[in-house]
């Protein structure tokens, strides 16, 4: 059992340099779970340790890539792996024909094994999923697989009839195998993995080879679907932060102890401050202005954090909302929500705002000054403005007048810079400039933001 301990402890560990709470107790109950449920049945040890170690379902594909390290399927690759590509791909079809996910698991190891190996010498560590499966196509099979399905009438397409009604059945089914079809590539690269840690070492696979959870993603790196994965994770992190922020303007309501007439009160009872008094604040909900650039990688940043500022608008008594490229124009009712699309916010407020002029790359000082002399009554002494951008001016005019008065006006200003520290002020990075200014933060994925939305946001 102490291997297996060993391998919990390892688990955890990995978890945990990704991200995710684990505890001593978390684990201890891991190592519980794993004596009493035993080894022989993988997949109850699997859903036994997610429910002691996980937290939430957001953690749970994390979970799935470090388990299979520590608890493969197997060791080694199979006997005798096909190395006839055609063969492997018909088999593939029937397998997700049939949904049959036990062949689709020996067939994943089959093709790493047959087609995913690289490097010239008999002992190197080369296992590549991407050219498994670039080599293999499986998402090329749809039509094939969906014949073998209505074939063994498990489709709409041989009833009589075409109407609407097989239409959507047809999409559904379409739907189902491009999922079993996912979940193939998933096993691929799931073995990949598990190959290389074989020759490498499991713990450091763990934590260089497993794709990190959405929100420790860093947005100038973000894909497609890590950056769906944000936008669905607005409504959930949203409440979280409305409750922080409520809990903090309760504890501003009661207000600070006022010295001077605390001593003062103190007289009656000997100079000993039996009662403070506090100085009462009569709470406002203040304004929030974004002016958020919108051009290139960075947008993605932006289009989460408008997305995030939108959910938590009950917490402020006005919030407004700019993008901008070279041009400016206020989005505020482009976030609404009859509005909320997500995944088409981006290319709405593109097609709908004016953001560029006679070039298409960003410039901060145009995009500044043009908010200053068409908005600048938006900012007032209850306002705070968050600028997000990477400051980078493509060598134009910062425009540091505008910002200073930007500064002067509102209550306060944050910049939230998502590229890493140390490149600011490199190229045509104005940050060093900006941040004299104005106070500037590293804001590199979403849990930095919410971190700093919460001790940033006003009360």
């Amino acid at each position: 059992m102490t291997a297996v301990a060993d391998r919990i402890a390892g688990l955890a560990a990995a978890l945990r340099a990704h991200g995710v709470r684990i505890g001593t107790g978390e684990t201890v109950d891991a190592a519980r779970a794993a004596e009493a449920l035993g080894l022989a049945d993988r997949e109850l040890l699997r859903e036994g340790l997610a429910a002691t170690l996980l937290h939430g379902p957001g953690q749970r594909a994390l979970f799935e890539a470090v388990f299979d390290l520590y608890f493969p399927r197997g060791v080694g690759g199979p006997q005798d792996a096909p190395r006839d590509r055609e063969a492997l791909r018909d088999r593939l079809a029937d397998a997700l024909a049939a949904d049959d996910r036990a062949l689709m698991a020996r067939l994943a190891a089959e093709a790493v094994d047959g087609l995913g190996g690289y490097g010239g010498s008999p002992g190197s560590d080369g296992f590549s999923a991407y050219q498994t499966l670039e080599r293999l196509r499986p998402q090329t099979l749809l039509a094939r697989v969906r014949a073998d399905v209505r074939g063994r009438g498990g489709g709409s397409g041989s009833g009589s009839g075409s109407g609407s009604g097989d239409g959507f059945a047809d999409r559904l089914l379409d739907d189902e195998i491009r999922r079993r079809i996912e979940e193939f590539r998933r096993m691929v690269g799931a073995e990949a993995r598990r190959r290389v840690a074989e020759r490498r070492g499991r713990d450091e696979i763990a934590r260089r080879g497993v794709r990190p959870t959405a929100d420790r993603v860093d947005f100038l790196y973000a894909n497609r679907d890590q950056l769906a994965e944000l936008r669905r994770a607005v409504q959930p992190l949203a409440r979280k932060l409305a409750t922080r922020l409520a809990a903090r303007r309760r504890r501003a309501a009661r207000g600070t102890i006022d010295l001077r007439r605390t001593l003062r009160s103190s007289l009656s009872t000997g100079g000993v401050p039996m009662r403070p008094v506090l100085r009462r604040r009569r709470p406002v909900r203040p304004e929030l202005v974004l002016l958020c650039d919108v051009s290139g990688s960075v947008s993605g940043f932006s289009d989460f954090t408008m997305l995030l500022v939108q959910a938590l608008h009950d917490q402020f008594s006005k919030v407004r909302v700019f993008a901008f490229v070279n041009r400016l124009d206020e989005v505020t009712g482009l976030l609404g929500h009859g509005r909320a699309d997500p995944d088409g916010l981006g290319a709405r407020i593109r097609a709908e705002a004016t953001l560029t002029g006679w070039h298409g790359s960003s410039d901060y000082g145009m995009a500044l000054g043009e908010f200053a002399e068409r908005y600048g009554g938006a900012v007032g002494p209850r306002t705070t403005v968050f600028v997000l951008g990477d400051a980078r001016t493509n060598m134009s005019d910062p425009n540091l007048p505008a910002v200073r008065e930007l500064a002067r006006r509102a209550r306060r200003v944050y910049w939230l810079n998502p590229e890493p520290r140390d490149r600011w002020g490199t190229g045509d990075s104005a940050a060093p400039a900006y941040a004299e200014l104005v106070e500037m933060h590293e804001c590199r994925t979403a849990r930095q933001l919410s971190g700093l939305i919460a001790a940033l946001l006003p009360v």
